[in-house]
């Protein structure tokens, strides 16, 4: 990774753990996600500022959602995690087009409302797939499979999600 690239993460990383403060489930999310988003980057490739700021901030939203709406649930999370990330990426000088990209990724990463492209596919695949075991608590054998089939977005994330939560037969 160029030295500009990882200072760039690095900076995500600093400024999400300040945002989250003590929250160590929270951080640990975050960057669980993160890896398996550069994991899939490193197949699929993709924009790696916008895939590494969107993926750090994609929850960043989450404590102002509980203190606004008191909800974490994903609707708020979209509403409220797009300002903050976008002051931070701002803060850190990542280039306009790319905090809108990664903002627009953030404001859907719930919903999948309205953005279809490889760098929200990545993510939304990474944070499926530390989201399973919550998720899909009741399923699975062939019924989960089926389902991360038909929910991840990416050849490589299913792979992923497969090898991870699918009990070899």
């Amino acid at each position: 990774m160029p030295e500009e690239s990882n200072k760039m993460r690095s900076g995500l990383i600093e400024k999400m753990k300040c945002v989250f403060e003590a929250d160590e489930r929270r951080i640990n999310h975050a960057l669980r996600v993160l890896g398996y988003a550069e994991d899939i980057m490193q197949v699929h490739g993709g924009d790696a500022v916008v895939i590494r700021a969107a993926t750090v901030l994609h929850d960043i939203g989450i404590q102002e959602a509980e203190r606004k709406h008191g909800s974490s649930a994903g609707r708020y999370q979209e509403i409220e995690g797009p300002p903050i990330a976008r002051k931070i990426m701002e803060e850190l000088g990542i280039e306009t087009e790319r905090v809108e990209h990664a903002c627009r990724i953030i404001a859907s990463h719930h919903s999948a409302n309205d953005i279809d492209t490889l760098e929200f596919r990545t993510i939304w695949d990474a944070d499926w797939i530390v989201n399973i075991p919550e998720v899909w608590l009741s399923k699975s054998g062939q019924e989960l499979r089926e389902a991360i089939e038909k929910t991840l977005r990416t050849e490589t994330g299913r792979r992923l999600a497969v090898g991870i939560h699918c009990k070899k037969s």
